[in-house]
Formats: structure tokens, sequence, C-alpha cells
């Protein structure tokens, strides 16, 4: 599933062709992804003007001048196709502009989602109102992880994947950042040091920031808008190195818990 840095990079990829422009053409061509999309999505959507995209955790959000937000979600498979010179068969919403762009949304999987809600109503629609901070906002920080992990015996991995303590981390980055930061997956949320906390936070973002810059991981059937794949894969510390080295000259190695898989090594990560 495309985790923050991959929707933050299609967000930013849609901007300058949707940003500012007005829809003049909005077609669902089957009725439902992961569920129903809204009825009067082409109603409300055509004739109004593209005020601004953004990122709330693994969700995209287009605004508009109507005072609607379409909300997107990516699902397992789900990409922006820009200005596409064919349809393919799993190609499910299109976009047209005033000035001739066409973004359209493919989903093979349909695990994806389209949401439209009034801009007011967005902190309040139900899936945003329990999310924890954004790693890369500025409520992200030490001493909230202190107070959400005090007294917790949990894994400090299980934690940082649950979306109420912090918002849009996946277990690709979860695993790079507690490399980074050497602090062992397994090791009880509770029994982590402040300062090995701050440093967390510090990781967290480093790797997030280095991924969006390299324009997403190439997993699967991720891609930015324009078509090009992301390469931060490439510069993987752990995840997917099973029996590879790790940067600190240990070997890095791989669990499973909760049907994910934890890559980690047990020499730098304590």
């Amino acid at each position: 599933m495309p985790e923050l840095p991959e929707v933050e990079t299609t967000v930013r990829g849609l901007t300058p062709v949707l940003g500012g422009q007005r829809l003049t053409r909005v077609v669902a061509n089957r009725a439902d992804l992961r569920r129903a999309m809204p009825v009067d999505l082409g109603q409300r959507l055509t004739g109004a003007t593209v005020t601004g995209l953004r990122r709330r955790a693994k969700y995209g959000l287009i605004d508009t001048d109507r005072d609607d937000t379409l909300i997107f979600h990516l699902g397992m498979s789900g990409r922006w196709r820009v200005d596409p010179a064919e349809r393919l068969v799993h190609d499910h919403l299109e976009l047209s502009t005033a000035n001739g762009r066409q973004v359209v949304l493919n989903d093979p999987r349909r695990f994806g989602s389209i949401d439209l809600m009034p801009t007011a109503e967005v902190a309040t629609w139900p899936p945003f109102v329990a999310l924890g901070p954004e790693p890369l906002g500025a409520d992200f920080t030490a001493d909230h992880l202190v107070q959400r992990f005090a007294g917790r015996i949990a894994p400090i991995k299980l934690l940082l994947l649950d979306q109420r303590i912090v918002a849009g981390l996946g277990n690709i980055y979860v695993c790079e950042a507690l490399n980074v930061a050497r602090i062992a997956p397994t090791r009880p949320a509770g029994q982590v040091a402040p300062e090995r906390l701050s440093a967390l936070v510090d990781a967290t973002r480093a790797v997030l920031l280095a991924a969006i810059e390299a324009g997403g991981s190439t997993l699967r059937d991720y891609a930015r808008p324009d078509g090009e794949l992301g390469y931060f894969s490439k510069q993987f510390r752990v995840y997917g190195r099973e029996g590879e080295a790790c940067p600190c000259g240990g070997v890095v190695e791989r669990r499973v818990d909760g049907g994910r898989s934890t890559f980690w090594c047990a020499r730098c990560q304590r």
C-alpha cells in the first residue's frame, strides 16, 4: 500500500495539472471502489475550480471553490495517470480541465476509495477524527511519543503503525526510521528513553523527506502521476534486505509480526 511519501509525491505531481483549473468533465466509470463512490460526484465537481491540493495521513485531498473536497485513497494499486494516451480497463475516474488536461484514477484491485465532503467538515470526517499528528508536522515530537507510550509494553514498531498515535506511517518507513535511530522494533515502547525518542522523531522526518525527494518507493504498481517510478527503494537501509549488510556492518534480519515483515539489525538496534 502506498505510504505517506507516495501519497505526498502524488499530490505534488497533481498540483501543477489541477491547481487553479476548472473541471469541465467528471466521469465515474463504475459505481464503487472499496466502497461506493458519491452518487452526486459529477454534479458537484463539474464546473468547479480546484483551489488546492493537500495530504492528510495516507489520503489525498482536492479542494474546490464550491467548498467541497474530494478525498482519495490509493489502496494497494491505485495511481493517477496524467494525460493518458489510451484508456485502460481499470480507469475508474476521469477528471478533465478547461485547459485540456486530464487525470485518470486507475485502480486494478479497487482497494482505493473516493469520497466527497464539504470542506468545512473534512476535519470531522470519521476516518480523520482519531488520527494522530503528521510526522512531518510540528506536533510530532518526543514529548508526544513519551505521553502516548507511557506505561505501554507493546513493541514500539506496533505503536508507530497505530494511526491514532502518528498519522501516515506505514511498515516500510517505520522499519527504516527505527534502524536509523538504532531502536529495536521489538522494544517495549514505554521503556524507550526520551532522548532516544527524540532521535526517532528526527530519523522519521529524515527518512520521509528523503523518500519524498526521491519520488516515493517503487513497490508493485506504484508510480507517480507523470508515470515515473519512485526510486527510494534503492536507498533502503534494511527493508527487503534480509541477509544483506546493514550500514553498521551487521546483518539484516527479518521477522513476521501480525502478518507484516519487520526488517532490522540486531547489532545496532537495541
